[in-house]
């Protein structure tokens, strides 16, 4: 749909030419007009999408139709000029975010009149948020935690805000933010407009939008489960650290990278690969969250400027990077939620180019590209290189069931209780690992009976006893009460049971077979600790502090 068939005024109309934009996107030709026409609304669309002119620009429409007819007079009764305060207050999760969004509205009201623009974030300067508070207002953007503190200093007046927008209200929620959003949501007008943007509107996000929007339009132009037509996703597995630098080091030398968002998990492995890349030639930067906002500016504006190829970030940098020229995403370190990666990914393939999204994985991120897969309903594909293939065999995931339920299962997986694979049917335990060893033996009774059948063998029944040689371990055992609790029980032939942990004597307890070590023989080390005892510590590794083996080989 054009832009003029939705209703803007002229000055907008212009400024949307300006920027070579001729025809709006899905998730802007449905939410300008409901925006225009003051309803509340809850906006699933992903990143990239153009969201942002699509609370931007009927946002500034506001601002020309108030100022065509004000109602809050300037002065009050002793005749003194009276803070009015913003018509639009917009709220973002990140600083980043924060200043994409003020950039759009100062790209999008350039033919707005005396546009009055101010933004109040972290990391900033008090002296000159002060200042731009105490002056008149059209818009307001702000992270949540620095406009509270205005709030309560008395320097932020929100009466006159006629229009809330909350972008990316998961991520905020996420962060913590729910108390700060529903603080300020309280000081603003009932009467307002409510606008929120999320990637979902479950749980949490959704009862926000519930205590906060009335009767509001639901508009789901786009999900996690998109599959990014113009972004080329690959999985490369690696061996252990070294194998992933040197997939890396191959990846960046490539002719093709115009420029490069690698993501790292840590601040400080942000700062290290930075430098670990320098050493090598490259033109590269890090950004995270510990940097001074300052120095964070300062390098978007070298990245935008080209003067850095190779931006080194955490997910701070996931939902607040605009650059077009973004040719490639290399996830070195994997996101802590599955939904992150789909804001990572989207840092690339921005306004319909052509982008590739790489992942470099270890045998400890087996279960976070489960998850990821899981969650974008999608399997990413297996690539490898030439000359630096991975000497371990890859893990096995399968790809996802449709619906995204299930489905994933890996080699040597352990089941979901932490039991040993083999014990049961082997059926599927909260659709992700197997529970029971997939294709595990069936239980064979250890005095050579007949096997116990769960679908069409002898059925378990507390009243008429169990089958032959099979008696529940763990938790599954109806009497595993101490033995001084309880009344001795005949079991007659039953063999195989014993109380467990220090309740009877350790001579006295019975064997589990002739050839076996009895259930409670004393099997500890000389000087050392049970390795699987009764409250006993487990011996898993290295003690504390010792060397780590990382890769497919542990």
């Amino acid at each position: 749909m054009s832009f003029e068939n939705l209703g803007l005024q002229e000055a907008l109309l212009r400024a949307v030419k300006d920027s070579g934009y001729e025809t709006a996107t899905e998730v802007q030709a449905l939410a300008i007009p409901a925006g225009l026409k003051g309803l509340d609304m809850m906006v699933s669309s992903r990143t990239g999408s153009g969201k942002t002119a699509a609370f931007i620009l009927p946002a500034l429409q506001k601002v020309l139709e108030s100022r065509a007819n004000p109602t809050a007079p300037s002065v009050d009764e002793k005749g003194r000029r009276k803070v009015q305060g913003p018509k639009v207050l917009v709220l973002c999760p990140t600083r980043e975010l924060a200043m994409q969004v003020a950039k759009a509205a100062q790209t999008y009201g350039r033919h707005v009149p005396g546009l009055r623009l101010s933004t109040v974030l972290g990391g900033m300067p008090y002296a000159l948020q002060l200042k731009q508070l105490s002056g008149p207002l059209d818009i307001l953007i702000a992270t949540p935690g620095r406009l509270l503190d205005h709030m309560q200093s008395g320097r932020a007046v929100l009466d006159n805000v006629e229009m809330l927008v909350l972008d990316e209200a998961d991520r905020m929620l996420d962060m913590g933010f729910i108390d700060d959003i529903k603080t300020i949501a309280d000081r603003i007008p009932a009467t307002r407009q409510t606008v929120m943007f999320s990637a979902t509107f479950a749980g949490h996000v959704g009862r926000l939008a519930q205590d906060l929007l009335r009767d509001p339009m639901r508009i789901d132009v786009a999900s996690h489960t998109d599959t990014h037509e113009n972004i080329t996703q690959r999985l490369h597995w690696a061996d252990n650290n070294n194998h992933k630098d040197q997939l890396l080091e191959h990846l960046l030398a490539d002719k093709d990278v115009d420029q490069a968002l690698v993501f790292t998990s840590t601040q400080r492995d942000a700062d290290w690969l930075a430098e670990r890349l320098q050493e090598l030639g490259h033109s590269v930067a890090p950004l995270h969250g510990g940097m001074p906002q300052g120095r964070r500016n300062r390098v978007l504006m070298a990245l935008r400027r080209r003067e850095v190829k190779v931006l080194v970030a955490t997910d701070v940098a996931a939902r607040g990077i605009d650059v077009p020229t973004i040719t490639h995403v290399i996830n070195y370190g994997l996101p802590m939620k599955a939904e992150d990666y789909v804001h990572r990914i989207g840092r690339t393939g921005r306004a319909g180019r052509a982008g590739l999204a790489i992942t470099l994985a270890g045998r400890d991120d087996v279960s976070m590209i489960r998850r990821i897969q899981q969650f974008t309903t999608q399997q990413i594909p297996v690539a490898q290189i030439e000359g630096l293939e991975p000497k371990s065999q890859e893990p096995r995931i399968f790809p996802p069931r449709p619906g995204g339920v299930g489905g994933f299962e890996d080699r040597g997986a352990r089941p979901a209780w932490g039991g040993k694979p083999g014990f049961g049917g082997g059926k599927s335990f909260g659709g992700n690992k197997s529970f029971g060893g997939g294709a595990g033996r069936p239980f064979q009774p250890r005095d050579g009976g007949q096997p116990f059948n769960r679908d069409g063998g002898q059925p378990f029944n507390r009243d008429a006893g169990r089958p032959a040689g099979f008696e529940p371990r763990g938790d599954f055992r109806q009497d595993s009460r101490p033995a001084f609790d309880r009344a001795p029980v005949d079991r007659g032939n039953d063999r195989g049971f014993a109380p467990r942990g220090d309740f009877a004597p350790r001579n006295d307890r019975p064997s589990f077979g002739d050839n076996k070590p009895s259930f409670g023989q004393d099997r500890r080390p000389a000087g050392g600790f049970d390795s699987r005892g009764p409250g006993g510590p487990k011996r898993s590794g290295p003690p504390s502090g010792g060397p780590r083996r990382s890769g497919f080989g542990r």
